[in-house]
């Protein structure tokens, strides 16, 4: 079994600094303050790093939800036209739109993409951020209407009138007159009690945030016990960032040097809104570190330091390309098949990891084949190499 590859779309933002420029603020960045080294996700720039990803070897690049970046249907169906090959892992929030609509849409995205469409499933974890979509749910029952949401959408994508009665939705002759072809993979994740049924009953892939290794097996065991329950079979996927380079030394360095903006007041005001969460799984990465930069290396070349002020995958496997390669190996014993990684800045980190990793996986006969692209090396070394409208 060959792992499947993925890279990750900023669309909220990018740079050489792990300092958010909205995430756990409670307003935009201070305009006295401008954090620097920071790149608009304009389309030119997005656009480099899909092509980036495609020419790589990539299988597709995941993008975000959520208030702080660019909607993830319009921004990738515009990426598309700048594509061939690469996939759209399509983030999206159940709750804010209709599932007849939902599967309408993903329906038209294949069509015009000729089948690039995957689709990940983000329930929520902050209630906050979800009232600001006009969703007044507590964080169980948001499950529970996810539940019913992925129900509907599979029953219209059949391409015949279906009927639903449920707590949240009621569905009279719900039908895509044109089902998607291939019928998009859902991704989906969560770690709370109220999120692994849903996972069970309809998740092709269960992707978790990167812990150890033994905290994913117990993770991925746990589901797996609740999807054969279901009569089901569920593949495993992680999130990770990555910081790879041609020496373990020059990899540590780099990740040091990513902390070298973070004073103790942003961390704590990170750590802080964080805090706040009703995500089982932010709470999760929390623990990894404490808020401490004194225990970051929280397991052999898995390290803590971007959880410290970002929210979500707070991980990165950081070492030589042999190295990282070896951790993915040890993660793909696991069970883990799907791997969707990311690094700062998103362009550059690409090309370390897929001209350094990819062969190293290549010849151990985790890919079909060492990656054919010649990608400028100035991308590598830190050649500014984005064009973005007003600058």
């Amino acid at each position: 079994m060959t792992v499947h590859l993925h890279w990750f779309l900023p669309t909220g933002g990018d740079g050489r600094t792990l300092v958010d420029r909205h995430a756990y603020a409670s307003n935009p960045v201070d305009p006295a303050k401008p954090v620097s080294g920071v790149r608009a996700p304009d389309i030119e720039y997005l656009a480099q790093i899909a092509k980036a990803a495609e020419q790589l070897g990539f299988e597709a690049v995941l993008t975000p939800t959520g208030t702080w970046c660019e909607d993830a249907w319009l921004t990738t169906v515009a990426l598309a036209q700048h594509t061939e090959r690469l996939k759209f892992l399509v983030a999206f929030r159940p709750g804010v739109i209709s599932p007849t609509l939902a599967a309408q849409m993903a329906a038209t995205y294949q069509r015009i993409t000729r089948g690039r469409l995957l689709l990940n499933v983000v329930t929520g974890g902050d209630s906050g951020e979800q009232r600001r979509f006009g969703d007044h749910l507590d964080h169980d029952r948001r499950y529970a209407r996810t539940d019913e949401f992925l129900s509907v959408v599979r029953g219209v994508w059949r391409g015949q009138p279906y009927d639903f009665d449920g707590a949240h939705y009621q569905i009279e002759g719900g039908l895509t007159a044109l089902p998607p072809d291939p019928l998009p993979e859902i991704f989906f994740g969560g770690s709370s009690a109220a999120a692994g049924p849903v996972a069970a009953r309809h998740a092709d892939v269960y992707l978790t945030w990167g812990e150890s290794p033994a905290q994913v097996k117990e993770k991925t065991d746990w589901i797996r016990g609740l999807a054969e329950r279901e009569g089901r079979t569920v593949r495993f996927g992680i999130r990770l960032h990555t910081i790879s380079r041609d020496s373990s030394a020059e990899a540590w360095a780099t990740a040091r040097h990513l902390l070298d903006d973070l004073d103790p007041e942003t961390i704590a005001a990170a750590q802080a809104a964080l805090g706040r969460s009703e995500s089982v799984g932010q709470q999760r990465m929390l623990a990894l570190h404490g808020g401490s930069r004194d225990r970051l290396e929280i397991s052999p070349n898995l390290w803590a330091g971007v959880g410290l002020v970002r929210g979500g995958a707070g991980t990165a496997l950081v070492g030589s390309h042999a190295e990282v390669a070896d951790r993915i190996e040890e993660y793909h014993a696991l069970g883990i098949e799907h791997f969707v990684l990311s690094g700062y800045p998103h362009l550059e980190e690409a090309y370390w990891f897929g001209e350094g990793v990819m062969p190293e996986l290549a010849v151990r006969g985790l890919l079909p084949g060492a990656p054919t692209a010649a990608g400028p090396v100035a991308a590598r070394e830190g050649a500014p190499l984005f064009v973005a409208s007003g600058r």
